[in-house]
């Protein structure tokens, strides 16, 4: 008899408190994973995901001067997404990443108040404590929620 040998699967992301704001640290085995799983953490903080369908695609593309600030750029677009033009996402696929510049495609579908209840308002991606650095044999990053 074969014994099966469960494997746990490492977590995305995880939720930290901070003082009176919000923080993720997401995972990844490389870069583009760290982002996307960034992102995906950061609206599992606005909404409940299982609700957002990926009926939506947006184009994404932003630049910086180094990985740190490329993540604060990543995060704070698609914010801005959602307060100009009131979209949830849920998915994200990284095309291109360099340490100044990303494009990626943003998955999700419009807000629907009576579909998608807003459980934190997320004002933006700060500075305070962020990370993207390499852990063991993965990548992580932290970012601090100013909500």
């Amino acid at each position: 008899m074969e014994s099966e040998k469960k494997e746990s699967r490492p977590r995305p992301f995880e939720v930290i408190e901070h003082t009176a704001d919000v923080g993720i640290i997401g995972y990844g085995g490389d870069l583009k994973e760290v982002f996307e799983n960034t992102a995906i953490g950061m609206f599992s903080l606005i909404t409940e995901l299982n609700a957002v369908s990926k009926d939506l695609e947006i184009q994404v593309e932003v630049e910086a001067e180094d990985v740190e600030g490329l993540m604060v750029a990543w995060l704070n677009e698609l914010i801005y997404l959602f307060e100009t033009k009131g979209v949830l996402f849920k998915e994200f696929d990284i095309l291109e990443l360099s340490e100044e510049g990303l494009r990626a495609v943003a998955r999700g579908e419009e807000l629907n108040p009576i579909k998608h209840e807003i459980k934190t308002e997320i004002k933006a991606a700060t500075y305070h404590m962020l990370k993207v650095e390499s852990e063991k044999e993965r990548l992580k990053s932290r970012v601090i929620f100013d909500v």
